[in-house]
């Protein structure tokens, strides 16, 4: 099995989209309801979410990875400076644990018929590589920790604890939020 990560860049865009929304549904949210404030994705996309994406993966920095499975795109995550996540910088509930310029995951996709066949780790590691290689110095992450309970499908996108753990990131800290009923955690992973 060979697993390849590669940015999101526009050449990428409908491997992207195969797994975050293979129906192409306009109201879907393309992955962009955790990054952008509404009056961003009007500016970038004209209203259109797909289309505030598709700009977003223009940029020198794309929002994200998509991970390959024998050449098959299985996995998105949603990754990128804190910096330059509004929906973050703004937050009163996942506040930052230091002044690190740290790079945030806050969202991870499985694409469907894909899940509970090891995706993540590679997904993961691809994130973090990506990250590394635009100069972070650190990657953080937002996850739960179920603790054996069961997580509400539609708030899975955080991950959970053990996810992060397999690859190396460390709890740092606490956050105000809440996913699935239970509180977030702040992760990270320092790199170089």
């Amino acid at each position: 099995m060979a697993w390849t990560t590669h940015p999101v860049t526009p050449d990428r865009f409908e491997d992207f989209a195969d797994v975050v929304n293979p129906n192409r549904r306009a109201t879907h949210c393309w992955c962009l309801a955790h990054r952008l404030r509404q009056r961003d994705i009007d500016e970038l996309g004209g209203g259109s979410r797909e289309q505030a994406m598709r700009r977003l993966c223009e940029r020198d920095d794309p929002p994200g990875v998509v991970t390959y499975q024998d050449g098959v795109p299985v996995g998105w995550c949603n990754i990128g400076a804190r910096s330059d996540n509004p929906r973050l910088v703004h937050s009163t509930k996942i506040q930052p644990v230091d002044d690190l310029p740290v790079w945030s995951i806050v969202c991870v996709v499985v694409r469907g018929g894909h899940r509970k066949q090891g995706v993540t780790t590679p997904l993961l590691e691809g994130a973090v590589a990506y990250a590394a290689s635009r100069g972070a110095p650190a990657v953080e992450a937002y996850p739960v920790d179920p603790a054996g309970r069961r997580m509400d499908l539609t708030m899975a996108f955080v991950g959970t604890r053990s996810m992060f753990e397999k690859v190396g990131f460390e709890v740092v800290g606490t956050t105000e939020a809440v996913a699935s009923g239970m509180p977030r955690l702040v992760m990270r992973r320092r790199l170089g």
